[in-house]
């Protein structure tokens, strides 16, 4: 399971940069890795851990811009096809065979 974020933050003003950027900052910590620019996914054991995670976002979000949240499946996500461009060294390194089950 994928948990996947999308936003559209504004930061016009020093504030704005401010909530954008602590919001980053939350995903970052929360386990998110960039795909691309505004754009986080988060590899998840289960659609309840999806939903969690889903959850503690909405918890977070600036109260300006736009920001979304998909839940799609390994097999989902692994049908995406990079048009232009490669795929970063980083987002090689996760894949769905680091999930660890307690």
């Amino acid at each position: 399971m994928r948990l996947l974020i999308f936003f559209d933050l504004p930061v016009k003003t020093k504030s704005e940069r401010r909530q954008a950027t602590q919001f980053r900052n939350f995903l970052i910590k929360d386990g998110f890795y960039m795909i691309q620019f505004s754009l986080y996914g988060r590899i998840c054991n289960t659609i309840e851990s999806a939903e969690l995670h889903k959850d503690r976002v909405s918890l977070q979000v600036p109260k300006v811009g736009s920001v979304r949240a998909m839940i799609v499946t390994e097999r989902q996500y692994a049908s995406m096809s990079v048009l232009t461009g490669q795929i970063k060294k980083k987002e090689k390194k996760i894949n769905s065979q680091q999930l660890s089950f307690f």
